[in-house]
């Protein structure tokens, strides 16, 4: 039998194990967004605010991104890009400002105590039980962690928000105009949930659900995507507030495998 994985512990002891690195620039606009929105009152009423986007990959442009978007919602948030790679932290180095910096991390988070994790991209190349004991390492030295998965160019996401008490929502996010139907989003689950993706489970259950909503609003498919995507969520009993942006987001409990 194969021995599972472990985490990589340097002599900094940084906990994990590298990413492919792929990144692009504005891969991660939707999750950036879905956070500057939902999280604004938590940063504005930090003392410090001090958000990590952990594992940036090969170049820094999403955490360059991040801290743009997040300082139009408190000029004082500050992004530390964490990477456990050092040729990668060395890299990024050069695009460090005011408010950015680059360290070199892991789960361990550096040994920062932030306000907000973002993690994209990042546990799909381990095991189920691996990606949750991630969580753990994470959420003992943060407020909230944002954990998820997307496409190449960002185009297909979900991510799940967690507490210190465990996940408390799932969100689905697309670029609608691209959108053939709701369970193309199925191959962009987070690792929680991806091989969870079978018949007689919630989160299938919810793509089903989805996909005959679709189905029903195909009246509204001339309005174009937006609106037929807008008509589909709201026959659902889901928060439905930012369906506009092509964002779905459901309870935890919805989902759970």
């Amino acid at each position: 039998m194969t021995k599972p994985k472990r985490y990589a512990a340097g002599r900094a002891r940084a906990l994990g194990l590298p990413t492919r690195g792929t990144t692009a620039p504005n891969r991660l606009r939707r999750v950036d967004r879905w956070i500057a929105s939902t999280y604004a009152d938590l940063l504005r009423g930090a003392a410090e605010p001090v958000v990590v986007d952990l594992g940036y990959g090969a170049r820094p442009v999403t955490a360059v991104e991040l801290h743009a978007r997040l300082q139009q919602v408190d000029p004082r948030v500050q992004v530390v890009g964490i990477e456990i790679d050092p040729e990668r932290v060395a890299a990024a180095k050069p695009a460090e400002r005011p408010g950015l910096t680059f360290v070199r991390g892991g789960f361990e988070l550096a040994g920062l105590r932030p306000t907000l994790v973002r993690a994209l991209n990042v546990l799909r190349q381990y095991e189920e039980a691996q990606a949750a004991e991630a969580w753990q390492t994470v959420l003992s030295r943060t407020e909230v962690l944002v954990e998820g998965t997307c496409d190449e160019i960002g185009r297909r996401a979900a991510w799940i928000d967690l507490d210190r008490t465990g996940p408390r929502t799932l969100t689905l996010a697309a670029h609608l105009p691209s959108l053939s139907r709701p369970s193309d989003l199925a191959e962009r689950l987070p690792k929680a949930l991806i091989h969870h993706n079978v018949p007689g489970s919630r989160i299938h259950a919810l793509l089903q659900e989805l996909d005959a909503a679709w189905d029903r609003a195909a009246s509204y498919a001339p309005f174009g995507n937006r609106q037929r995507w807008i008509a589909a969520c709201e026959q659902l009993p889901h928060d439905t507030r930012r369906a506009r942006f092509g964002e779905l987001t459901v309870p935890w409990e919805s989902v759970q495998p």
